[in-house]
C-alpha cells in the first residue's frame, strides 16, 4: 500500500482481494471497502478514497472476466456489469431477490431469470450539454453530474442510436435558456420515436417562440412522431402507439412504458398464468394497461392508475381490442386513496405494478380483501419484499414464487413478478 494525495486529501494505492459484488454493482472486497469494475475472486490494485476505490489494475483476473461490447463502458454510469459472464451475472441477479425477501423473513422458489436481449430497450433518458458551440447528448457518469457523450450504446434498439445526431439537433433550440439542462426521455413506438424533454428552464416565459418553431421544424426533418415539453405537445406528426396485447394503445406524452417489450410481455404472461381461473381481477398501478388487455383475455378487469392521461389512453383503446372481458378503468391516486377491502368485493385475484417505493397501504388493503390470488410487479426486491410480507403476514398469503426479470440489462437492478395464493 503506498499513500498519494493533494490538497489535504489522501487516496491510498492498495491491492486488494474481491469477495463478493455488492447490491449496487460494485466489487466488495475482503475487509471491506467498493471497487467498481472489480469481479468476485479477483486481486486488484485499487486507488482508495475512504471506503470507495477506483479500479487501476486487475493483477489476477476472475474466469467469469468477459470483454465489455461497449466502448463507453467504465465511463458511462448507464451500465455497471457488461464485464461479468452472463450466468454468474443473472446468477446474483435472483440472489438479490433471495436476500430481499431473506431480511423480510420471506422464502419461496426463485425460478430463473429471463434476461432481456442486447439491443432491446425501448426508451432512454438522455441528458444533453452544450460546450462551445457543439450539443453532446449522452449518460451521467456514474456517481457524478459530469456528462459521457455515446456514440453507440448496445443497450438499446437501432434507431434510437441512429437518432442521436438528429436528437442532439433538436436538444439546440433548448440552450436559449441559459439555466437549462434538458433532458431528451425518447421512447421507441410503432409509429416512430416519441420525445418528451424535461429539464429546461421555465423562469418567465420558458422557451421562446422562435425555439418552439426551430424545434417543430428539425422534428418533421427527422421525421419524429411527437416531441413535448413537460408533457405540452410541441410538435406531432403522428400519435405514438404501442400494442398491449391485442389492444393499440396512443400514448400520452411523457407516459411510463415498459423499458423492453419482450420483459414486459414475460411479465404480462406471467401474471395471467396466475390469476387464470379468476372470473375479476383488480389491476392497480395499470398505467395505459400494460397488463390490463392481456389480463382481460381471461377475466374482467377493473383497473387503477393515479394518472388520468394514461387511464384516458387506456379507455380509448379498449375498442382496438376485439373480443376481450369487460375492463373498467378509473384514475385514483393509490397512494392517497388505495383501493379498500370494501371496494375489492368480488374480485378474485389482484395484480399491483407500483413505482420503485413500492405500495405499502395499497398491500395492507388487498390483505383484508377476499382476493384467493395476488400477483405483486416490482423494480425493487427491498420494497416488494416489504409489501409482500404484509400480504403473508395480514393476509394469510404464501408467496408461491417469484420470477426474476432482467430488464435493465448490465445494470444492479433487476425486474420480478412474485405471485401469492392463500
Amino acid at each position: 500500500m503506498r499513500d498519494e494525495g493533494r490538497a489535504g486529501v489522501q487516496a491510498r494505492v492498495q491491492e486488494l482481494t474481491i469477495a463478493r459484488v455488492g447490491a449496487a454493482g460494485d466489487g466488495v472486497a475482503e475487509g471491506g471497502g467498493y471497487v467498481p469494475g472489480a469481479l468476485p475472486g479477483e486481486r486488484v490494485l485499487a486507488r482508495m478514497s475512504g471506503e470507495r476505490g477506483a479500479l487501476l489494475e486487475v493483477l489476477e483476473p476472475s474466469p467469469e472476466r468477459v470483454a465489455p461490447p461497449c466502448p463507453h463502458f467504465g465511463a458511462c454510469g448507464g451500465c455497471a456489469l457488461q464485464h461479468w459472464a452472463p450466468a454468474p451475472y443473472l446468477a446474483w441477479k435472483a440472489e438479490q431477490i433471495r436476500l430481499a425477501l431473506s431480511h423480510a423473513g420471506l422464502r419461496t422458489d426463485i425460478a430463473t431469470p429471463i434476461a432481456a436481449p442486447p439491443h432491446a430497450r425501448r426508451r432512454l433518458a438522455l441528458h444533453a450539454r452544450k460546450r462551445g458551440g457543439a450539443i453532446e447528448l449522452g449518460f451521467k457518469a456514474r456517481r457524478s453530474w459530469e456528462l459521457v457523450p455515446i456514440k453507440v450504446c448496445p443497450i438499446s434498439r437501432p434507431e434510437l442510436v441512429e437518432a442521436l445526431p438528429g436528437l442532439a439537433a433538436l436538444a439546440a433550440p433548448l440552450f436559449a435558456c441559459p439555466k437549462s439542462a434538458p433532458t431528451l426521455h425518447v421512447t421507441s413506438t410503432l409509429t416512430g420515436l416519441d420525445v418528451d424533454i424535461t429539464g429546461v428552464e421555465a423562469r418567465r416565459t420558458g422557451l421562446s417562440g422562435d425555439a418552439r418553431v426551430r424545434i417543430a421544424e428539425i422534428a418533421g426533418a427527422q421525421g419524429l412522431a411527437r416531441v413535448s415539453l413537460a408533457g405540452e405537445v410541441l410538435f406531432q406528426s403522428r400519435p405514438p402507439e404501442v400494442r398491449f396485447g391485442r389492444a393499440t394503445v396512443a400514448l400520452p406524452p411523457g407516459s411510463f412504458l415498459q423499458a423492453v417489450a419482450s420483459a414486459e410481455q414475460a411479465m404480462a404472461a406471467a401474471a395471467v398464468e396466475a390469476v387464470r381461473g379468476a372470473a375479476k381481477v383488480a389491476d392497480l398501478f395499470c398505467g395505459a394497461g400494460a397488463f390490463t388487455f392481456r389480463l382481460a383475455e381471461v377475466a374482467s378487469v377493473i383497473a387503477a392508475d393515479a394518472s388520468e392521461p394514461a387511464v384516458a389512453a387506456l379507455r380509448r383503446a379498449i375498442g382496438t381490442a376485439p373480443g376481450l372481458k369487460p375492463i373498467a378503468a378509473e384514475a385514483r391516486d393509490l397512494f392517497r386513496r388505495p383501493l379498500s377491502a370494501a371496494e375489492l368485493k368480488g374480485v378474485d385475484a389482484v395484480v399491483f405494478d407500483p413505482p420503485r417505493a413500492g405500495a405499502f397501504d395499497q398491500a395492507r388493503a388487498i390483505a383484508g380483501s377476499k382476493a384467493g390470488v395476488v400477483v405483486g410487479v416490482s423494480c425493487n426486491a427491498a420494497t416488494f419484499a416489504r409489501d409482500a410480507a404484509v400480504l403473508v403476514e395480514r393476509g394469510g398469503f404464501r408467496l408461491e414464487r417469484v420470477l426474476p426479470v432482467d430488464q435493465f440489462l448490465w445494470s444492479p437492478h433487476i425486474e420480478l413478478v412474485g405471485a401469492f395464493r392463500r
